[in-house]
Formats: C-alpha cells, structure tokens, sequence
C-alpha cells in the first residue's frame, strides 16, 4: 500500500510496509571504523563486523537476506588518493545470506581504513 499526497504533483511515497520488504528498499547499510578493533559507527540490519584480517571484513546481517542475489555498494576514505576495495567472488565465502565480505588494498597490500561505508539492496 502507498500513500499519495494530494494535489497536482502526484508524488507517490511507499508505506512502511513496502520499504521493508520491496526491492527498492535498502536491506542493511554500516558506517564503521576499520582501524584497531572495527567499531560501527551507525547502521541498519548489521548486528556486528568481524574483523579476518588486515583490511578483510564481514558484515554481518542482524536479519538474513532472502537469498545471495543481492547488491552491494562498498566506499572508503582514500589513502593518498588511490585505494582498491574489492569485493571478490560471489561465493559462500564472500556473500550469503547471513553475511557479505570486504577487502581494501593500496596497490597489491591489505590495508585497513578508518572510514568504510557499505549498502545492501535486494
């Protein structure tokens, strides 16, 4: 169900309901710290972020996804303006349903960042 807001601009905003369950929704996002131990900063169906070694993240999904075909929006801060995050394979080790993996390099070394951003929709 929607809800329309009168008028003659006929903006249609979807309901609660449709946010959480439609494919236009976001289904988890995390802003966290991967520096030292990874603190999340702020985010939305991450229940934790596991740290498996330098510069190589799960993000782990307080709710799991319906399924892995889900996409995944990852930034970071830069580190003296290039920096690589990777994403690797879609496989059980990298993305599932109960969570999705990072990797962040400068050049070919891992590297951890303060700042990591990453957005799922499904």
């Amino acid at each position: 169900m929607s809800t329309t807001i009168s008028g003659s601009s006929g903006i249609v905003f979807p309901d609660a309901t449709t946010m959480q369950t439609g494919q236009q929704a976001v289904k988890a996002w995390v802003n966290f710290n991967g520096t030292g131990t990874p603190a999340i900063r702020a985010a939305y169906n991450v229940t934790s972020i596991t740290d498996n070694g330098t510069g190589d993240y799960s993000v782990n999904f307080t709710t799991a996804m319906v399924d892995v075909n889900y996409a995944t929006v990852v930034s970071g801060d830069a580190y003296n303006g290039y920096t690589s995050i990777g994403y690797g394979d879609v496989s059980t080790s990298w993305q599932n349903v109960a969570f999705t993996r990072i990797r962040t390099f400068v050049s070919t070394e891992p590297y951890d960042k303060p700042l990591y951003t990453l957005a799922v929709f499904r």
